[in-house]
């Protein structure tokens, strides 16, 4: 089963993550983008914003799918498979495109290996502003508030849209009530 893990910036993705390692030893455990050699360079050119359009930003983020489809996804098919991130955000972070438009690409991307589960770690505009303004942030971060939260709609709305089984989980809960509701979702 493929399962994603999606949530902007600071919602405890990592964390999450970390948790879930020590439960399923035996999953495989990979990322969007960055989880292939291919996406590990292209990860760090979206980071540091080497993009000057939004459109080839987008145009990265589905390079990087398609290698992580072919190289992570279809070879691990028979396998628990978590990512931090997936499609989802890929469409998400392209605001300025229709999310029906960027489904039939990704769709493309990905061979229609879509999640079977996702679970989205949702934040409230507070507890964001706190938590941002305890790190240094990234180019992505620096677009400010507002842009993350249309971002977490943006998920939000996409995973509705793909009526992908999903759970929608608030972030500033404790971590221990977090991972409960994780596991047990991975788990029904």
């Amino acid at each position: 089963m493929y399962v994603a893990i999606e949530g902007i910036d600071t919602a405890g993705k990592s964390t999450q993550l970390d948790i879930l390692k020590g439960k399923f030893p035996n999953a495989v455990f990979t990322k969007e983008p960055g989880g292939t050699k291919l996406g590990l360079k292209l990860r760090e050119m979206i980071l540091n914003g080497e993009a000057n359009s939004s459109l080839a930003e987008m145009f990265m983020f589905l390079a990087d799918r398609a290698e992580h489809t072919k190289e992570i996804i279809v070879k691990n098919q028979n396998k628990l498979i978590i990512s931090d991130r997936s499609f989802i955000s890929g469409i998400a972070y392209a605001k300025d495109k229709k999310i029906e438009d960027l489904i039939e690409l990704n769709r493309l991307a990905t061979s229609n290996n879509f999640p079977k589960k996702v679970i989205l770690l949702e934040l409230t505009k507070d507890e964001l502003q706190k938590r941002l303004s305890k790190k240094p942030n990234d180019s992505i971060e620096k677009r400010g508030l507002d842009y993350l939260l249309d971002i977490q709609a943006r998920l939000r709305e996409t995973i509705i849209k793909l009526d992908i089984e999903h759970i929608f989980i608030d972030a500033s809960l404790n971590i221990k009530d977090i991972e409960k509701k994780i596991e047990d979702f991975i788990n029904e």
